[in-house]
This record gives structure tokens, sequence and C-alpha cells, in this order.
């Protein structure tokens, strides 16, 4: 079973940066792709940047330019740097890693306000 260590949540104010980490753990071999997903309060979690074991890269829309993903293979870990953070940023993250299914994290709490 895939285990994931999420850590880097905070509360920051808006224009500032937060570094998401994520690190996988037990049977990692067979994952094609790892990222994250965000909840923000009343809406549906949503995709906001993945990356696949050959390096490809996937962002939602909302993040493309502010955030950047990216992997230390070697570590089995992925790094989310978030910059230019906006209040809509608001949400719990869950790190994901995709294998024969879905393996989550458990979330963290990413608050942006002034």
């Amino acid at each position: 079973q895939v285990q994931l260590e999420e850590s880097g949540g905070g509360s920051v104010q808006p224009g500032g940066s937060l570094r998401l980490s994520c690190a996988a753990s037990g049977s990692i071999v067979g994952i094609i792709a790892m990222g994250w997903h965000r909840q923000a309060p009343g809406k549906h979690r949503e995709m906001v940047a993945m990356i696949t074991t050959g390096g490809q890269t996937n962002y939602a829309d909302s993040a493309k330019g502010r955030f950047t993903i990216s992997r230390d293979s070697a570590k089995n870990t992925v790094y989310l740097q978030m910059n230019s953070l906006k209040s809509e940023d608001t949400g719990v993250y869950y790190c994901n890693a995709l294998k024969e299914g879905n393996y989550w994290g458990k979330g963290l709490l990413v608050t942006v306000s002034s």
C-alpha cells in the first residue's frame, strides 16, 4: 500500500508563497503520476497540479504561471511551489498518487487571507 506524507501547509497573505511537499513510501512501484488536488469550502475537489513519472505536468488553469510542480525521484517526493497566492487558493490540499487507483494523503490546510 502507498503511504503519502504531506508537509508545508499554513497561512499566508495574498501575494505570498508556500511550498508543499509529499513523500511516497510503501509499495511505490507502479506509480505513474503524483500531484495535488484541493477542496475549498462548499466546492468540489479539483486537480491543481500533476506530474507523471516521465516528467509531464498538468495544471489547473487557475494555477498556471503561479504554481510549479516538481519531483525528486530518488526521494519519491513531489513538491508544489505556490507563488502569488490569492484568497481563492484557500482550501485543503491533498497529495495523491496514481497507481492501480488513487491514493490520498490526509490533507493540508492552506489559508490565504489578509
